[in-house]
């Protein structure tokens, strides 16, 4: 009687265990490359273009003062030049070597300025970036995640990044796991009838703008190694 019993609640609990497996739901997979949607939706695209139109104006500005720290380097030198000047009174050269010092001054302080301005614009740059970045990719999950609920997915992957070791998250699915391309539709379906249409090169992580540097044609300040003599 007592292995009747042993049997019976062994069976039991193998049909509880088999109606609980069969009660979870079969796992559904999704796949999303949210490089390639952050790249193709429209909003990205058009704060790339504010982006690098903010770029230009950062480079012209660059140029500008530039330009004017270069013109104090020449006015340096010309007064270099006055106070070396053996025809040149004692007045006359003491008078260039005050001058000269002067403009050398300012020369430093122009540097400096150009220096601040690099950073403080590549500073700028990187952190509307990555803000809108942070934004960006928060609201395509969420169209993302919400589509793949409507399709029945119980798992979102993305493949777009790389592991630690540099390889892809997902080595391979089959495209009827795909939902990258319905994505890009539903989050792209409000873009303006005079937005760009080209979507721009997908990438695993999205572009860090410049920052305005100097540029080989940039005319830099050259600081002058003369200085007035006595």
């Amino acid at each position: 009687m007592k292995k009747l019993i042993q049997s019976l609640l062994i069976a039991a609990s193998l049909c509880g265990a088999s109606l609980v497996a069969q009660a979870q739901p079969a796992t559904k997979i999704a796949i999303v490359d949210m490089a390639k949607l952050y790249d193709g939706h429209y909003k990205t695209e058009a704060q790339n273009a504010k982006l690098r139109a903010d770029e230009q104006k950062a480079q012209e500005e660059l140029d500008r003062l530039n330009k004017e720290g270069n013109a104090l380097v020449e006015r340096y030198k010309d007064l270099v030049d006055q106070s070396n000047n053996p025809a040149a009174t004692a007045d006359a050269k003491t008078k260039a070597q005050g001058e000269a010092q002067k403009v050398l001054e300012d020369i430093q302080r122009k540097q400096q300025e150009v220096q601040s301005f690099q950073v403080n614009t590549r500073n700028s740059l990187q952190q509307r970036l990555q803000t809108f970045r942070s934004l960006m990719i928060e609201e395509i999950s969420k169209v993302a995640v919400d589509l793949a609920k409507r399709k029945g997915a119980t798992l979102v992957l993305d493949k777009s990044g790389p592991t630690l070791i540099g390889v892809s998250n997902i080595l391979y699915s089959d495209s009827a796991f795909e939902i990258t391309d319905d994505v890009a539709k539903e989050i792209n379906k409000d873009r303006p009838a005079n937005a760009a249409t080209t979507p721009a090169p997908a990438t695993t992580t999205p572009a860090t703008p410049a920052a305005a540097p100097a540029s080989d044609d940039t005319p830099q300040i050259r600081f002058p190694g003369a200085t007035p003599k006595n």
